[in-house]
């Protein structure tokens, strides 16, 4: 009776991992940027579901799938998360998070104030701060700009809502290249991190790093 043949292990691949807060907005986001631009290398680009929200946790959850045997050398690491309201998330914590990610090699792709101000870019070119998310959807043109866009209010939850601006990432980038630099070029001393910075985006970044991996 012949022997059995053992079944080889897969071969693993180095994958590119994002660690998203949002649970919603952002992975619909990324996948619909792999869907329409990166569809050759998709199946090595993962949203991770990791259910953390802070930027600690986040980078914290990288760091520990990173040092996982289910992790190879090679992958790539990022963290996407949102500044928030000072009164939400003082500096040390955001502090605490960069300097635990650069220790471990990890990037973070942060908005200031949040995700919505990346998306606002896609429609207009605007330097305004916003001390929140509830500030921006009140003071921002981004709202009435997706409901004459789609036909419907804008909701986190919309998976088709990169459709509808996929075009304009040209644009995004860059406006937020010039603004970002605006705002590094302002920042007084000691003060001149991105989650210092307001507005800023450095989504740009992460799609710069998606558009230049390979497996």
């Amino acid at each position: 009776m012949p022997k059995a043949k053992k079944q080889q292990k897969p071969l693993l691949r180095r994958t590119f991992r994002i660690f998203c807060e949002g649970e919603k907005t952002e992975p619909y986001y990324i996948n619909g940027y792999l869907r329409h631009f990166r569809e050759d290398n998709r199946a090595f680009v993962e949203v991770m579901d990791c259910k953390k929200n802070t930027p600690v946790q986040l980078v914290d959850a990288a760091i520990k799938f990173k040092n996982s045997n289910r992790s190879v050398d090679g992958d790539v690491f990022w963290v996407v998360y949102d500044r928030e309201a000072v009164a939400k998330y003082d500096r040390a914590l955001h502090q605490k998070a960069w300097g635990r990610a650069k220790k471990n090699n990890i990037k973070i792709a942060l908005s200031n104030v949040c995700f919505e101000y990346w998306l606002l870019l896609h429609f207009v070119d605007s330097a305004a701060a916003f001390a929140s998310f509830d500030d921006l959807k009140k003071n921002s043109p981004l709202f009435a700009e997706v409901t004459n866009l789609c036909g419907k209010k804008y909701d986190k939850a919309s998976a088709i809502l990169f459709d509808h601006i996929k075009d304009k990432i040209v644009d995004a980038r860059g406006r937020a290249k010039i603004i970002n630099k605006q705002g590094m070029n302002a920042a007084g001393e000691g003060q001149c991190m991105p989650f210092d910075i307001n507005p800023y985006t450095n989504m740009p970044n992460l799609l710069i790093a998606i558009d230049n991996f390979v497996a």
